[in-house]
């Protein structure tokens, strides 16, 4: 008679169920596990440095969407807050990115300044909604099939398109064109006025360069970490409010609130979603391949283990979140992972302690970030433009194959002339038009059999038996590789025609098979069939033998004429099988230059064949 488990057992075990639920829903709970006095003084440190740096960048992001500071700096609040709880990557700080940022500016191009923040709000939740919907669908892992080359054209093309877009805020210029202009149009029409650069803003945007360079190199000498891009700011800003030079052309932020993001549902009209559609895919699957990306760079130096779709999950959730608290899109950054990993970061809650720090310096600095110049947070992005490139991994890509440096390329200049959002999905849709090609490709290569015993690949002076020819196909039989395999096939007939008994395919290598080149295989056995020339096939792989099985192609071949590749100590098994089975198929109809004839072969000892 059975017995049921106590009632409190079962209770014990589904809460133990859904407490490991919700840890691996909310990764940083499940870091808490083990969490000392030391991770909490490491975090801290970690999270109040990426804090200071993020600060500064937060507001230029939102100057280069072209939408108010205050929305970057909320960006950095909700969005680094919820993404790092559900990060899979201790160390990855999610908030407004110059990538981005700059895709969210030519997804706003087309609408007027009124209805800017509640596109950008809208896409926000555009973004999240098709990030998460992709965590959901358990896509995630597809990002691996993206080259990394699409990843070092993108950034290259970004930061060109970061140096371009704040020349007219370090040159103290006015923007000229319209939102229906190219980008380069617009560039080209507001330097073609370089002659009225203001000097004070030209001196202020390289005066904060030349300070941020300075202490870098300060905290690289005496090993410090002093927050190099705030110092540097702060400096330019207490000149331009000292010395009033607003007064004199400079131009500055203005008031920034001293207030947190409140709770409001997005503002959905259906005609700013059908325009901004095509943009949110684009950024939404860049900023999913940015943040993975990073991550990876830092699982690599970490050695932890990544939950991709944990990933994308974070991303999304943290996009949708942000939505509803005044935030437009943002991503994993490069510059402050990097940091928060270099600053001693141990779990996702740097993170919310980094969020926690600039909402605080948000109620009580506000006030004072009135004479921010623009064009020392344009000095900042050009900064951050040429840190953005990995000059060494550039270089590797341009230098490794004609394949990667074609990627990188043409995703850098289509990030400049056609737009950075959809550039990405050029970059992916490239890399697969080039790839393709390259695994279509079908090696043939003829074997023969040799007076040593030996089956071996033919040279050049060989002499192949006119009776029975074996050839060996190697690669992906997916629909891609139909032609070649096709002119493959005939190539073989025209050889074997003339007076061939026995064609012998070794397709051990053979893989993915599917219908269209099955039957390309089973056209190229009607040809034989045609000629009085038999076909056999050895070495065949489950898979392969699956698929001939159910396209119909066995039972026109015969089960006789398949030779299936088996794991057994012996060696090419079904290829000496096959060979035995086309001899018998023969007879003594041998050729001049068979080493049948050349020998004598008894029952017993003829078969030792080798590949």
């Amino acid at each position: 008679m059975s017995e049921f488990p106590p009632a409190e057992n079962s209770e014990t075990s589904l809460a133990a169920s859904l407490r490991e639920t919700f840890l691996r829903t909310i990764p940083a709970f499940d870091s808490l596990r083990g969490y000392t006095w030391h991770d909490l003084s490491c975090d801290v440190m970690a999270g109040l440095t990426v804090a200071a740096v993020a600060l500064p960048q937060a507001m230029a992001y939102a100057q280069i969407a072209g939408i108010p500071p205050q929305y970057g700096l909320y960006t950095a609040i909700v969005m680094t807050a919820v993404g790092a709880l559900l990060d899979s990557s201790k160390q990855l700080i999610n908030g407004p990115t110059n990538a981005i940022s700059i895709a969210v500016l030519s997804a706003l191009v087309g609408f007027s300044d009124p209805e800017r923040i509640p596109a950008a709000v809208l896409l926000a939740l555009m973004v999240g909604t098709i990030q998460t919907g992709i965590s959901l669908l358990r896509l995630g892992d597809l990002t691996k099939y993206v080259s990394h080359a699409v990843i070092v054209g993108f950034t290259l093309g970004a930061a060109i398109l970061l140096v371009l877009d704040q020349l007219k805020n370090l040159l103290g210029l006015p923007a000229l064109g319209t939102g229906e202009d190219h980008f380069l149009k617009r560039v080209w029409l507001t330097l073609s006025h370089a002659n009225e650069t203001n000097r004070i803003a030209l001196l202020i945007g390289l005066g904060t360069v030349a300070i941020a360079l300075a202490l870098r190199w300060i905290n690289i000498r005496f090993r410090l970490r002093l927050p190099e891009l705030l110092l540097a700011l702060i400096c330019m800003t207490a000149v331009v409010g000292n010395w009033r030079l607003d007064q004199q052309g400079v131009k500055i932020v203005g008031n920034i609130p001293a207030q947190l993001p409140s709770f409001a549902l997005p503002k959905v009209d259906w005609l700013h979603v059908h325009s901004l559609a095509s943009s949110a895919l684009a950024i939404a699957l860049l900023g999913l391949l940015e943040a993975i990306a990073m991550a990876k760079a830092i699982a690599a130096f970490t050695r932890q283990k990544l939950d991709i779709n944990q990933q994308c999950l974070s991303e999304g959730v943290a996009n949708v979140a942000g939505s509803l608290f005044h935030c437009f899109p943002g991503s994993g950054s490069l510059t402050r992972s990097y940091i928060n990993q270099q600053a001693g970061g141990r779990t996702q809650w740097s993170g919310v302690i980094s969020a926690l720090a600039i909402a605080i310096t948000v109620l009580v600095m506000a006030p004072y970030a009135y004479y921010i110049p623009k064009a020392g947070l344009a000095g900042i992005l050009m900064l951050s433009a040429w840190r953005l490139v990995d000059r060494h991994q550039l270089v590797y890509y341009l230098r490794t194959t004609r394949f990667d440096a074609w990627i990188v390329a043409l995703t850098a200049i289509s990030a400049v002339v056609v737009s950075v959002e959809f550039c990405v999905l050029i970059g992916v849709f490239l890399s697969f038009v080039l790839y393709v090609p390259q695994a279509a490709r079908v090696h043939t290569t003829e074997l023969i059999m040799t007076r040593e015993r030996v089956i071996r690949e033919r040279h050049a002076t060989d002499v192949p038996c006119q009776r029975i020819r074996i050839f060996s196909l190697e690669g992906e039989f997916f629909f891609g590789a139909a032609p070649e395999l096709q002119k493959r096939f005939e190539s073989i007939a025209e050889e074997v025609e003339p007076a061939g008994r026995v064609v012998i395919l070794r397709l051990k290598r053979a893989r993915n098979p599917d219908a269209v080149c099955m039957s390309v295989l089973e056209r190229f056995n009607e040809r034989m069939h045609a000629a009085n020339i038999t076909v056999l096939l050895c070495g065949l792989r489950p898979d392969l033998t699956k698929v001939i099985h159910s396209s119909g192609l066995l039972g026109r071949l015969g089960k006789d004429r398949v030779f299936t590749f088996e794991e057994t100590g012996k060696f090419w098994t079904s290829t000496l099988e096959a060979v035995r089975f086309a001899y018998e198929l023969i007879g003594n109809d041998l050729c001049e230059d068979c080493p049948r004839r050349q020998e004598a072969f008894s029952p017993k000892d003829g078969w030792y064949y080798l590949i």
